[in-house]
């Protein structure tokens, strides 16, 4: 048997709601706050049997607000008419209608697990006792989850205000006998699937239509599955940063606690610390700038030794005769003056530098919707309001209050601050993938991370394409929904959210948003080993001790008899010595099990073959979190 999650309408969690949703968590009904459920019910049938006239209960709903129940159905007198039908009372009706009525959603139905997240915010706002809902109408919807009925919601029909009541309409439709569910992997009519599950349809009582319909479950389910896949991929942008980084053999100052307790944003300042973390004991970062080999073409002349020549690539550097060093003897005395990979300059570019600032900025957006989404779980949000304890009055319109609860521009500003910053993330990520296959901006590595030996290869230079196209799509889809209402129901509800389009959008943002990152992730693996295996090399030759096979890799070199070769060769040997006591080149421990675990299923590409299978891997590890 599945767990099961206690709710009493005051203590559901994120964590646990993703739990029910993904993990199947079933739940189960807090038996002392069923008491707060029963005597709201009860107080409810009590007012309405001294003939109070309440909102939804003995009125019609939105515009037709200001028509009051009769006491027989003024239809039975028409043409046709029929007196004696067995059609329940007008209280029940009205119920009854306003499920049947709402249930009009179009599109392609709603994933099972966000259809269960749904069911379990209805009960545990339902669980407050403020709506006046019977206790057993309650259990019969929990029932449905525990029984794994899953009520069959079109994607697309909620203004977000009065919450999402059409999609809620499709999901209390099948309580009734009708619409339809998945049960045991199966679409079917609802009334199936309730026979199958062992339940029985139930008749809607006083504003239990309303209790079930009226509120923000569908666009609270969406944001809270999409906050959780963005808490992920937060994780992933900071692993895949740090991968690149790792693969520029980049500059640590910029991540530095201090740096960032003179700004302390709350996002920055976490984002700086995880990408910190995932760097640890790395000795790419900060490398001196001359130990750096540049890429350069291999031929067949481009290593002696057998075991070399087994290589796809060659390295070189550039010296700097001392001509050349006037205004610059401070950096050349730390330095060698040697120009290889890595470009004489004590920061990196913005990609790179100021991660921590948009990536911060990106959890910033993230913390700010999980606080409003924090409070909205355990929130009533269903209307009219039931106080039944008000013992201070007798006044019905004290105690049965009409309100706004149901309007979802909480979570659709949230939400909106959110799909703006997807796109952010996505787009500083495409930027140091490409930054890696520019060989403008890589630091010395090769075009498009390929040897290209005959000209043939493209290497990973479509892959930046793919990229570019995904940021495209996310900023165009990036317009909020909330600041577009439309008004409805005949101007009785004239200023919705739309916050239910911005959560699902925002949640259908995911998927493109972690292909992107899992194209930086593939690019900088490749990238990485290529860094790796050419400081490796150039460790190797200076280790053998053959001056001139060394000094073969080194351009600019001054020709027999200048009076510079003496100073020349000095210099080379000491580049030769530095490389040679290096203790090896490796990334942070993080970056180096997450980059094993990348070449576990998608190898070193040393030149051109089908990438289709690499980049739906990528995408596969970064979607079944496997990475970050």
């Amino acid at each position: 048997m599945n767990a099961r999650i206690v709710l009493d309408g005051s203590g559901l969690t994120r964590a646990q709601l993703v739990s029910i949703a993904r993990q199947g968590a079933g739940v189960e009904l807090d038996a002392g706050q069923l008491q707060a459920v029963q005597r709201a019910a009860e107080f409810l049938a009590g007012k309405v049997r001294c003939g109070e006239p309440i909102y939804g209960v003995t009125t019609g709903f939105g515009s037709n607000a200001d028509k009051l129940l009769g006491a027989h159905r003024a239809r039975d007198e028409l043409p046709g008419g029929n007196p004696a039908s067995n059609e329940g009372t007008l209280l029940e009706e009205l119920q009854h209608n306003l499920i049947v009525t709402h249930a009009v959603c179009v599109g392609e139905p709603l994933a099972i697990p966000t259809v269960r997240a749904m069911l379990a915010i209805r009960v545990n706002t339902l669980m407050r006792g403020h709506s006046g809902i019977r206790v057993d109408t309650l259990r019969a919807l929990a029932e449905l989850l525990n029984r794994d009925v899953i009520p069959v919601i079109p994607c697309k029909g909620s203004v977000g205000a009065s919450g999402d009541l059409a999609p809620l309409s499709h999901l209390a439709i099948v309580l009734l006998g009708g619409g339809e569910a998945f049960f045991a992997g199966e679409r079917m009519h609802g009334a199936e699937a309730l026979r199958r599950a062992g339940l029985q349809p139930i008749t809607l009582s006083y504003k239990e239509g309303l209790a079930l319909n009226n509120g923000t479950a569908q666009m609270l389910a969406t944001a809270v599955l999409a906050l959780d896949r963005l808490d992920y991929l937060l994780r992933v942008a900071d692993l895949a940063a740090a991968m690149t980084l790792d693969a520029f053999a980049g500059r640590s100052g910029a991540l530095r606690a201090d740096v960032h307790a003179l700004r302390p944003h709350p996002g920055q300042v976490d984002a700086a610390a995880h990408v910190r973390e995932l760097l640890r004991d790395s000795t790419l970062v900060d490398i001196p700038y001359h130990l750096v080999p540049r890429f350069r073409t291999w031929t067949a002349q481009s290593w002696g030794d057998a075991e070399e020549r087994e290589r796809s690539f060659d390295i070189a550097w550039e010296w700097v005769p001392p001509n050349q060093r006037h205004g610059r003897e401070a950096f050349y005395r730390r330095f060698l003056p040697f120009k290889g990979g890595k470009k004489h300059q004590p920061q990196d570019a913005y990609c790179l530098r100021c991660m921590p600032q948009v990536h911060g900025a990106v959890r910033d957006a993230w913390m700010q919707a999980c606080r409003v989404i924090d409070v909205e779980l355990n929130a009533v949000t269903d209307n009219p309001l039931i106080f039944p304890d008000n013992a201070d009055t007798e006044r019905v319109e004290q105690q049965v209050i009409s309100a706004g609860h149901f309007h979802g521009m909480p979570l659709a500003l949230a939400m909106s601050y959110v799909k703006a910053a997807i796109p952010v993330l996505a787009s500083i990520s495409e930027r140091r993938l490409n930054k890696l296959v520019d060989p403008a901006t890589n630091d010395g590595l090769p075009a498009f991370l390929t040897g290209n030996e005959d000209g043939t290869d493209s290497g990973f230079m479509i892959v930046q394409y793919t990229a570019a196209a995904l940021v495209n799509d996310l900023a165009t889809r990036a317009h909020p929904a909330s600041v577009y209402s439309i008004p409805t129901s005949a101007n009785a509800e004239d200023h919705v959210s739309m916050g239910t389009n911005e959560a699902r959008h925002v949640l259908s943002m995911m998927d493109d948003l972690g292909d992107v990152l899992a194209l930086e992730l593939y690019t900088a693996a490749q990238a990485l080993d290529y860094r790796q295996e050419m400081l490796g090399a150039a460790r190797r030759l200076a280790a053998r001790g053959d001056w001139q096979a060394f000094a073969d890799k080194v351009g600019n070199a001054p020709r027999e008899g200048d009076p510079q070769q003496a100073q020349f060769r000095d210099e080379v040997q000491a580049l030769a010595a530095q490389l040679a006591a290096a203790v090896g080149f490796r990334p942070g421990a993080a970056v180096h099990e997450a980059h094993a675990r990348i070449r576990e299923t998608i190898p070193f590409m040393p030149r051109d073959r089908a990438m289709d299978r690499d980049v739906a891997e990528a995408c596969r590890l970064v979607r079944e979190r496997r990475l970050g």
